[in-house]
């Protein structure tokens, strides 16, 4: 069979790839990759940084991007034809990573190499890779005996399988769940949009009335303007209690087996847990590290919290008689409050965020900062016919990277919002190749009368996504495996944080903030309200971050082989942050995908940590003028070429000339007693 995946290929071959291609190339590339390791490890030559570690590297190019492409897919174009071939392929990926770690042969050749580190004259780059893939392979199993070899793999396997579970779960609780509501009186408070996306979408499933889900555009706007608290309680508990129904879909025991199997995979690598683990690889070090940062930061935001939290009770209280205030009153007794306090209403911003202007406008931030052009094209294959490509060029007409983006909700299509990569950036045989890098989001659609207009909520996404994106793009390294966003994991968010700073500011919102059907520029009096309202409930904001980086600590920084109830043990670890009454019904761990799932376990502290880093970084630009292109250049220099080159705080100091300062953070929520 001709593959296309086997293929030399630049860009991904979307049109040819069918998903029996899949598995065969899987297998073909492991088998090629393997064959290139045995050459390593066969080399009769001493081993030398060149021939052992740079070998490495570029060792399974092949096998990266079929990766790269089909779990790309499996998050934003997937089908049950798909998710069965990730079942699959997932335990012999981790087996081969495993064949990889626990190669005797080639791990010596790796420590012959790292005992001569210090007489070898390595730049700095070659001596972080060095550094890493002598720690990848002692952290992963290299120095264990035979038996517990042979134990990792098994708990490899399986927890591969168990993390794509718990994400096809959660997916499949979004996609069935539906709200029809079919009297009008009960879409009353409903933005017109929102109404008008519910009508379509009951239509083209041959319903009548309104169809709400638990996708994001449509869960959002009917919790934060739906005036039957009834229904917002209703989609609430859905929304809280996806993986939590005793169900075929149920992922109580994927939560336990996961925690359990992380923590016994590290003990048999010496750690007490899996935190420690994890943690020796990023900034914060230590579980006692990460914790103390975020009881320092809880003491500082609970006070605001439970005045904030007081406040919007008396509010209810005031405006509706609501004798205690419920998770699902929240966001909407919050816009109301909002509205009243600054006159600040996100339907009437929503006509100045049109989708294709916001993209515009965070394409000219760009251009500003960096020099970057980005080149509407489309002879570049897309998985799906809403997704955008982009050439993007720097102001000396240098192909600097391709570009992906998708922006709207589908069913084969996770929630929440992600940059990702079909192609890493690496310099090769004196080539720099560039990377293609792609931002995934899931903003509301269009509808027959109106654009997709975004809520200032998702203007700050879209950004956000943006900076992993240029982290991505501007990547300029020479090895693949430490390039762009290949980062500890606790200074990756800082590129994708920094950005969101700018949708804040007068000067970048004068760049694509025009009412889509007038063309007038957004009223400098919203501006201002923007700003002005940039910390409100800051306080209950805070605390809701740091009470997910607690239930993140509680389930991997502690032994949990006698957990037998996961919302018991969920409610113990929200104590300290909990404001609102519990509910019994919900449940949040069971579809954590964040921890679960995706790469953050242990690791949900570093988006406040990182958010030190920005409100540092952003006040520095702001020092010098926020389109500054000289502190652009250094933040460019110093963060987002160098990718995971060196020591993130060293790459930070360079760019700052210090370390960041909490207070900067603190002054920005202003949390900070004057």
């Amino acid at each position: 069979m001709n593959n296309p995946l086997l293929e030399p290929f630049e860009q991904a071959p979307f049109s040819k790839i069918k998903n029996e291609h899949f598995k065969p190339a899987f297998l073909q590339a492991m088998d090629d990759a393997r064959k290139e390791i045995d050459e390593i490890v066969d080399n009769p030559e001493p081993p030398t940084f060149k021939n052992t570690l740079e070998a490495l590297d570029f060792a399974g190019q092949q096998l990266d991007r079929i990766s790269s492409i089909f779990f790309n897919l499996n998050s934003a174009e997937t089908n049950e034809e798909i998710q069965k071939i990730a079942q699959e392929v997932s335990p012999l990926l981790s087996e081969f990573s495993n064949d990889i770690t626990l190669n005797q042969g080639l791990f010596e050749r790796i420590k012959t190499v790292y005992e001569q580190r210090d007489s070898l004259e390595l730049t700095p780059e070659q001596y972080t890779l060095l550094d890493k893939k002598y720690k990848s392979f002692s952290r992963n199993g290299a120095n264990l005996n035979e038996t517990d070899k042979k134990r990792l793999r098994e708990i490899d396997a399986e927890l591969s399988k168990l993390k794509l579970k718990f994400g096809e779960n959660v997916l499949a609780e979004t996609n069935k769940y539906e709200l029809l509501i079919t009297d009008e009186e009960d879409v009353k408070g409903l933005p017109e949009g929102t109404v008008e996306a519910a009508a379509q979408l009951a239509e083209s499933k041959g319903k009548k009335g309104w169809l709400i889900t638990l996708e994001y555009p449509s869960y959002i706007p009917f919790m934060k303007y739906a005036e039957n608290r009834e229904l917002r309680k209703k989609l609430s508990i859905a929304f809280g209690s996806k993986g939590f129904h005793n169900d075929e879909l149920d992922n109580q025991q994927n939560v336990l087996k996961i925690v359990n199997l992380r923590f016994e995979r590290a003990n048999l690598l010496g750690y007490p847990t899996h935190a420690d683990f994890v943690l020796e690889e990023r900034m914060a070090e230590t579980p006692a590290k990460v914790l103390e940062f975020l009881n320092e930061l809880l003491i500082k935001a609970k006070p605001a919290a439970e005045r904030e939290y007081t406040e919007l009770e008396n509010y209810a209280k005031e405006l509706d008689g609501i004798d205690r205030l419920e998770k699902w009153d929240s966001a909407f007794y919050s816009e109301k409050l909002k509205q009243k306090l600054f006159n600040l209403d996100d339907e009437k911003l929503k006509p100045y965020f049109k989708l294709e202007n916001v993209i515009n406008g965070v394409f000219l931030v760009a251009e500003k900062l960096f020099g970057l052009r980005f080149k509407e094209v489309t002879n570049v294959e897309k998985y799906h016919p809403e997704v955008k490509t982009y050439e993007v060029y720097d102001d000396a007409n240098n192909f600097i990277s391709l570009f992906y983006a998708d922006f709207h909700p589908r069913p084969g299509k996770r929630d929440g919002a992600w940059m990702t990569s079909f192609k890493p950036q690496f310099t090769l045989d004196g080539k720099n190749s560039r990377p293609h890098i792609s931002n995934v989001c899931n903003f509301t659609r269009s509808t027959s009368t109106k654009p997709s207009l975004l809520t200032f909520n998702e203007v700050t996404t879209l950004f956000h996504e943006f900076g992993h994106g240029l982290h991505g793009m501007l990547a300029n390294t020479t090895y693949p495996s430490l390039s762009g966003t290949s980062v500890y994991w606790d200074f990756v968010e800082l590129p994708s944080q920094v950005m969101e700073n700018w949708c804040y500011e007068k000067e970048a919102l004068e760049l694509f903030a025009f009412h889509y059907e007038t063309g007038e520029l957004i009223p400098m009096e919203l501006v201002g309200k923007i700003k002005e309202s940039a910390n409100f409930q800051e306080g209950l904001a805070t605390v809701r971050q740091l009470s997910f980086g607690f239930l993140d600590m509680a389930w991997h920084g502690k032994d949990p082989s006698n957990i037998k109830d996961v919302k018991a043990y969920e409610t113990e670890a929200f104590k300290s942050t909990n404001l609102f009454p519990e509910t019994p019904e919900t449940c949040m761990s069971t579809s954590f995908s964040h921890i679960f799932q995706g790469g953050y376990s242990s690791g949900y502290y570093s988006y406040k940590w990182a958010e030190v880093l920005d409100a540092d970084a952003f006040a520095y630009f702001k020092e010098n003028g926020i389109f500054s292109r000289e502190i652009a250049n250094k933040f460019r220099e110093y963060v987002l070429s160098k990718g995971g080159t060196e020591n993130p705080m060293e790459l930070y100091k360079r760019f700052r000339g210090a370390e960041p300062n909490i207070d900067a953070l603190l002054e920005r929520a202003g949390l900070l007693k004057k």
